[in-house]
């Protein structure tokens, strides 16, 4: 597989279109910068992996791969069609399907406040440091922006803090050109206190008035995740699945 430029990768835009709610990894490697591009040739290529933070589009002809040319590039989330799927288990056999719900949120939510002791406000490149120090369960929310700098410096993440300590954020996990997949995490000591709701739904008044349409992808069985999308309007849009290779599936 080839490896391309940031400018090359911006030529296959049209790879990607038309968007749909969730995953949106074409989109956001080319208007972020963050992550990498692979096709088996170079013009006209038949077959693209793109990728960022263990998350992966692959789409084209699958003809055109053996399972060797996939093995050293997949370890992660992988959104590909049932085409690809006799490819995937032949080069791992040990590939996992992933069930998911996408929501939408066809209109402007409500407002909903924090808590008094809590301080919500828009992130900022100052706030590296405290994204930094996040759990470890909690860090891949800055992944898909390069780290907690990149994500501090987006203007694209919510934040709650509690006596000066960053407990909660929501973020454009995937910017598309017309959607944002929204991520959100919350500290353990800190959950059930409305935290994700309240960030989530300041990051959402973001979204509408960039003219975006937000969306929220989360498993059947996480129950927390759907109802806090249920109460901030979101409907469900589709079912869908990721394949996983190499890594177990999150709790």
């Amino acid at each position: 597989m080839i490896l391309l430029t940031s400018k090359q990768t911006a030529t296959l835009k049209n790879r990607f279109l038309p968007e749909t709610p969730g995953p949106l990894i074409g989109s956001h490697v080319i208007q972020t910068g963050h992550g990498a591009c692979f096709v088996d040739r170079w013009p006209m290529p038949r077959v693209v992996l793109i990728e960022t933070a263990d998350n992966y589009r692959l789409l084209g002809n699958p003809l055109a791969l053996t399972p060797s040319d996939i093995q050293q590039h997949l370890t992660g989330f992988v959104e590909t069609t049932e085409d690809f799927v006799p490819l995937l288990t032949e080069a791992f056999p040990d590939v996992i399907t992933w069930p998911r719900i996408i929501f939408v949120q066809p209109d402007i939510p409500k407002l909903t406040a924090a808590a008094d002791n809590v301080s919500l406000r828009r992130l900022e490149p100052s706030d590296a440091e405290h994204l930094s120090k996040l759990d470890p369960e909690s860090f891949w929310i800055s992944k898909t922006w390069g780290g907690p700098e990149g994500l501090a410096a987006s203007g694209y993440g919510w934040g709650a803090f509690v006596d000066a300590r960053l407990v909660s954020v929501a973020c454009t996990f995937f910017l598309g050109q017309n959607y944002e997949d929204i991520g959100v995490i919350t500290e353990a000591k800190f959950r059930g206190l409305g935290l994700s709701l309240a960030c989530s739904n300041a990051l959402c008044q973001d979204i509408h008035a960039r003219c975006h349409q937000p969306s929220w992808t989360t498993s059947p069985d996480n129950v927390a995740s759907a109802r806090v999308a249920e109460k901030l309007g979101f409907v469900m849009q589709r079912h869908d699945q990721l394949y996983v290779v190499g890594i177990p599936i999150p709790r």
